[in-house]
């Protein structure tokens, strides 16, 4: 027993508070326990922009998916306009009429005549 025997070593004042800790660390307790609540406050803060921000996100992606659709449904329907477009135009190409193909396109020269007179007389 070595502390008996003139060793100076003192060990701090264990009086338990009405918490049930020693007084000397009940002024930092409190302390601690106000910053905890200071920090739980501000992460509720976050968290609930956070959550409107999920929520907004959510809200656009629907959003966007809904436009996506109808470009889409449109794409879809411009598709099967062109390729019945293009399917007339082979049909037309493959006829015996070859005078049809030499008319279009001396009516497409008169158009650019008619529009380079035009622009070339204002």
């Amino acid at each position: 027993m070595r502390r008996s025997q003139g060793y100076a070593y003192q060990p701090l004042a264990q009086n338990p508070g009405p918490s049930g800790i020693a007084n000397g660390s009940s002024h930092s307790h409190d302390a601690l326990e106000e910053e905890n609540e200071r920090m739980a406050e501000e992460l509720r803060g976050k968290i609930g922009a956070l959550k409107s921000l999920t929520i907004d996100i959510g809200s656009e992606v629907r959003y966007q998916d809904k436009l996506l659709r109808g470009i889409d449904e449109d794409m879809d329907r411009t598709g099967g306009f062109m390729s019945n477009t293009i399917s007339r135009v082979v049909r037309l190409g493959k006829g015996g009429h070859r005078n049809y193909m030499c008319y279009m396109f001396l009516f497409v020269m008169f158009v650019f005549f008619v529009l380079f007179l035009i622009l070339k007389l204002r």
